[in-house]
């Protein structure tokens, strides 16, 4: 009697720039598990506007979209979000055909607005995973966000205060931005698994593969807490 393949590993991995997404989604695809970053699907889909101003890469793409208060951020963030809509459709449309198919996937923090249709399907689809920074991650995060922006959609939380520089507002109103989102990361998740968890297991190990695997086994456990089942992990 041959036995029933196992069910592909579907993880799609969300949180704040920084909380670890594409660190672990990059150890996971070394240790054999197909990923994709959706930065990467981003950055392609606007790539003729990135080079009519002279911009290529993730960074290219922070600078291209500017400070909140710049005139062209409300049409480029438009732009920015239609893309990531467009290429998770695209990803989640390529699932939907392939039930096999295995995929770790690196969202942005801005995932949890591309839409209740994009995001339910991709619950049915993938096992989501919120890694959540404590209070004191946070901290870390903000002071990395300032010294290396990455691609932020702010949705009305820019929100300039009289003789503030644009800096000082963002310092000021990106914690507001983390704060606002947290509730959306764990309504969209299966489960969370908190950013200091994630940390022990990187380099503790001594094997790429081993730290690998126990991070799986993390989110095992916790969804094996929370729903009694491993969600075919």
């Amino acid at each position: 009697m041959s036995s029933q393949p196992s069910p592909a590993v579907r993880i799609a991995l969300v949180g704040m720039s920084g909380s670890g997404k594409t660190f672990w989604a990059k150890r996971l695809a070394a240790s054999g598990h197909p990923s994709i970053s959706c930065d990467d699907r981003i950055e392609e889909r606007l790539r003729e506007h990135l080079a009519a101003d002279g911009y290529t890469g993730i960074n290219g793409v922070a600078a291209w979209m500017g400070w909140p208060d710049s005139l062209t951020y409300a049409q480029r963030e438009a732009d920015y979000l239609a893309a990531e809509i467009a290429a998770l459709d695209e990803l989640l449309t390529e699932l939907e055909r392939d039930p096999r198919r295995e995929l770790i996937l690196d969202t942005t923090g801005s995932v949890i607005y591309s839409g209740n249709n994009v995001l339910m399907r991709l619950r049915r689809q993938m096992t989501v995973v919120y890694l959540a920074a404590s209070a004191e991650d946070q901290q870390l995060l903000n002071e990395r966000f300032l010294n290396d922006p990455k691609p932020v959609l702010w949705r009305g939380a820019f929100q300039p205060k009289d003789g503030e520089t644009p800096h000082q507002t963002v310092t000021r109103c990106y914690p507001t931005l983390v704060a606002a989102r947290r509730q959306s990361y764990q309504a969209l998740a299966h489960c969370t698994l908190p950013v200091a968890d994630s940390h022990t297991l990187s380099g503790s190990l001594g094997d790429d593969a081993v730290e690998a695997q126990a991070f799986l086994d993390k989110i095992r456990a916790q969804l094996e807490k929370k729903y009694g089942r491993t969600n075919g992990l």
